[in-house]
């Protein structure tokens, strides 16, 4: 068992922050309103000014209802404050905003809290990770110590660490309310997604499938941290028993014994709520290990791998599944953020759950049945040939089943769309997003054998050696930013762009996103012509929108080493 980190602690700021932070509390009492409650009504319909779910509302639209800026004066944008919270490496947070604060997340899980109108720094919670390699005693993760973000319930604010923890912290102070372990001590999972608040509970997944775990999706009382439900993603030693009927379902798709490797699919990022229907939804992630042959035998779906399902809200219990990857050999995740949206499909209305996965294709799904309703390509895709309807299954190519020999596939394990959160505007009906053009060589080792603590792919990753050499040469990498049409199945502009952060979207029928090398853009919505941009540091985060005292600020975190917050206004100084 690994050394574990530190008791969990508020960090110790200079005596200048502490002024700064105490002066903030002041002017805020004399400035701002009484706070309104951050309750279930506030999150199931949020203030149009406010930014108080992860994608803002419920389903996960990433889309502001504010208008001020708006294309005719987005030229006048211009900085109204920066903060420095600091950051030992890439930036992923989308930020909340409710009652003048603007609460996230940097690297190792730090939390911080920055008054919205004025950027001084309220308090900054650092849980003292272990940093550094596995014989220090650090915790294993997959792709760097990030972290996608806060949720608020009431007078909490709550985030999950990379060591496996979820704390609920108190919205004022930073002080710590309550702290639960989620994962089993001394296992290679790691949370790096934001939790959402759904009906009084916390609901957080978790990440480490390559290590060789079994993924699972919880739910905990936001007041006490006491454990309402839990799924299972993928079943466990038969011999000792299933959790319940879709683990029965499951076992059915799986051979071999998967379960002494973990088998996968952990749910590390996209989870959404339907209100109406009960449902929460969440994207599930890839096998582990990658390779189905050392994996499964070779055979079967392998639910629920690659997958997104609805899960009750008040019991956790399966309702119903669609799996965008079936048997998945290729790190084709679904974790990705998914939208719900209400859309007009062949003159019939239908409740709709929209994702852009890890495999390149296009999804729209009735998320009420979990009926495939469209899916198309919108990337270079090699490893299928398109989406059979009738079956809701890809016809996969016939060197997508790599086996022993080296074969060059589209996309890469990086994946068409990663973690950066999409946004949709109502007006266009357009969704936005980054992706990119990539491809990979698979090739399955030989003879597999499990190492605890270790990457177990059962691959030769990164397509070394031998394996490069007999492959095709490698098409160039190429990223882009596209409006997609979820009703005609098709995209509507695209540019070149290097992938960093997500998008937010604006009435002001404006896209934001920044890209890898620092700079800020506003996009016109409906051409992706560039209105307005701005250089910032290395990463763009993912932006959103808020509004104090009747102005319409844009916010944004960036920066891989010293991270800033940067909110922006018309005029700003």
């Amino acid at each position: 068992m690994r050394h574990m980190p530190s008791p969990l602690r508020t960090s110790r700021v200079t005596a200048a922050a502490i002024l700064l932070a105490a002066t903030s509390i002041t002017l805020s009492a004399r400035q701002t309103p009484q706070p309104r409650a951050i309750d279930d009504a506030t999150l199931l319909k949020p203030a149009p000014g406010d930014w108080v779910n992860p994608g803002r509302d419920y389903a996960e639209t990433h889309h502001s209802p504010l208008t001020q800026i708006d294309q005719s004066n987005v030229s006048r944008l211009a900085p109204a404050w920066s903060v420095e919270v600091g950051s030992q490496g890439k930036i992923e947070t989308t930020p909340i905003v409710a009652n003048g604060v603007l609460y996230g997340t940097s690297t190792y899980s730090v939390v911080y809290a920055v008054d919205a109108r004025t950027g001084a720094l309220k308090w900054r919670w650092d849980p003292a990770l272990v940093k550094g390699g596995i014989a220090d005693g650090a915790a294993r993760f997959c792709c760097g110590p990030v972290n996608r973000g806060v949720a608020i319930y009431k007078d909490k604010v709550y985030v999950g660490l990379l060591d496996g923890r979820l704390v609920a912290l108190n919205a004022e102070t930073g002080h710590v309310a309550w702290a639960v372990q989620t994962t089993p001590v001394g296992k290679d999972y790691s949370i790096t997604g934001a939790p959402r608040i759904v009906k009084g509970k916390v609901v957080i997944g978790n990440g480490g499938g390559e290590y060789g775990v079994r993924g699972f999706l919880t739910a905990y009382d936001a007041e006490t941290g006491k454990q309402a439900w839990r799924w299972w993603v993928v079943p466990g030693d038969p011999a000792k028993g299933l959790e319940d009927r879709s683990m029965e379902m499951a076992l059915k798709s799986w051979k071999g014994q998967w379960f002494k490797y973990g088998g996968g699919g952990t749910p590390w990022d996209g989870i959404a709520y339907d209100p109406d229907a009960n449902l929460v939804y969440v994207g599930t992630g890839n096998g582990s290990p990658w390779a189905r042959d050392h994996r499964s035998d070779g055979t079967g779906d392998n639910l629920y791998l690659s997958s997104i399902v609805a899960l009750n809200a008040d019991t956790g219990r399966y309702v119903w599944h669609y799996q965008t990857t079936p048997g998945d050999d290729w790190d084709y995740n679904a974790a990705q953020q998914m939208i719900l949206t209400d859309l007009t499909i062949n003159g019939k209305p239908r409740k709709v759950l929209l994702q852009a996965p890890k495999n390149g294709f296009f999804y729209v799904i009735d998320r009420l049945s979990g009926e495939l309703l469209s899916a198309q390509p919108f990337t270079t895709v090699t490893w299928a040939t398109h989406i059979d309807m009738k079956t809701g299954r890809p016809v996969e190519t016939p060197e997508a089943r790599y086996g022993t020999k080296a074969v060059r596939l589209s996309p890469s394990a990086v994946g068409a769309h990663h973690w950066p959160p999409m946004a949709m505007n109502p007006a266009t009906g357009l969704v936005y997003f980054p992706g990119q053009d990539t491809s990979m060589v698979y090739q399955n080792v030989e003879k597999f054998d499990f190492q605890e603590g270790q990457w177990n792919t059962g691959t030769v990753r990164g397509g070394a050696g031998a394996a490069v050499a007999s492959a095709p040469t490698p098409p160039p990498m190429r990223g882009f930013f596209l409006a997609w049409d979820p009703v005609e199945n098709k995209e509507r502009w695209r540019i070149e762009f290097r992938p960093s952060g997500g998008a937010l979207s604006t009435s002001g029928q404006l896209v934001f996103v920044g890209d890898s090398g620092g700079t800020f853009y506003a996009l016109d919505a409906a051409t992706g012509r560039t209105l307005w941009q701005h250089k910032l540091m290395t990463g763009v985060a993912t932006p959103v929108s808020y509004e104090i005292d009747g102005k319409q600020y844009i916010a944004v975190m960036s920066g891989v080493a010293g991270g800033k917050v940067f909110a922006f206004t018309l005029d700003g100084k």
